[in-house]
């Protein structure tokens, strides 16, 4: 099947409410292209360097989200441009958006990362450390950031009901802090292999890559 199709007949499974993120990472241009003219408008790459370059080939009305482990130094390059940064894990980098965001005067959404999985691998904040963000002096004076959500990768396994255990612990944490945090409208969870049971547990954006684009 196309690109065009394997878009076409994800749509057709998607809740209304639930934004779907085309995973592009890797893809050549024309990949992209084929999405975009096929109606995908929403794409997530995992490399700043890679991402800029594609932002710069293609149509502006494309939103950019950050997917992948940022490091603070690379934030830089896409301040200009990104729509939605996925894995924010720490104030620290949160600081950072913020003054990047300040330079070309925008506010940029972030979504924080929460460690659920059962592998050392992932980044992630616990639910401590996001209450103590959310809580910290230094969070209130960020004006050029706004967190509209959470973020999580659940554990890499065939094992459905650990995985649907560690999405429905990520909605408990965004429940319990949305009724404090109001502005919390976005929960990221699920890719191509786990994203129907991720929307069943509560997701409301899901990041799709292989079936949409095939394999690496």
């Amino acid at each position: 099947m196309s690109i065009a199709q394997n878009l076409q007949k994800i749509n057709t499974t998607l809740p209304s409410h639930v934004t779907l993120v085309a995973v592009s990472k890797t893809k050549p241009v024309s990949d992209l292209m084929e999405a975009y003219n096929a109606g995908q408008r929403i794409f997530g790459e995992n490399k700043i360097q890679e991402m800029t370059e594609k932002w710069e080939q293609m149509p502006k009305d494309i939103q950019w989200h950050m997917i992948g482990h940022v490091q603070t130094n690379k934030v830089k390059y896409m301040a200009e441009y990104v729509s939605l940064i996925h894995g924010v894990d720490s104030l620290k980098l949160l600081q950072e958006i913020n003054k990047q965001a300040a330079k070309h005067n925008r506010v940029i959404d972030c979504l924080l990362q929460v460690y659920i999985a059962e592998e050392e691998s992932k980044f992630g904040l616990d639910e401590n450390e996001l209450e103590e963000i959310f809580h910290s002096d230094g969070f209130k004076l960020l004006k050029n950031i706004k967190v509209v959500g959470l973020m999580g990768m659940a554990t890499f396994t065939d094992n459905q009901t650990q995985i649907k255990k560690e999405f429905l612990n990520l909605k408990s944490i965004f429940d319990k802090l949305k009724t404090e945090h109001c502005q919390l409208n976005t929960l990221s969870m699920g890719m191509s292999g786990d994203y129907q049971l991720a929307i069943e547990c509560g997701s409301t954006m899901v990041r799709i890559g292989s079936s949409i684009f095939g394999g690496r």
